[in-house]
């Protein structure tokens, strides 16, 4: 594994890094490393917009929808052609 030293860190951005990793009990570098994680990609599924969807709806629980009849379809309107 490799090793990363951060110089000129800005003292805020140092003390919003331990309050997030303490709020979410985890050492400052475990979250410096889940922050660059998420940030490059590494381990993220690929985008399936339906199963975001899903997951999303699923705990909502089924609704059952009254759905209207289908006729069938009209007939296509006649447009003369443009008179010169």
């Amino acid at each position: 594994m490799a090793s990363i030293t951060i110089r000129n860190l800005d003292a805020s951005i140092k003390r919003r890094l331990r309050i997030r990793a303490a709020e979410l009990g985890r050492s400052m570098e475990e979250e410096a490393r889940h922050i660059l994680r998420q940030a490059v990609g590494e381990g993220k599924p690929a985008h399936n917009l339906a199963a975001a969807i899903r997951a999303r709806v699923a705990p909502m629980g089924r609704a059952d929808l009254d759905l209207p009849r289908r006729e069938p379809m009209r007939e296509p309107r006649a447009f003369d052609p443009p008179s010169k």
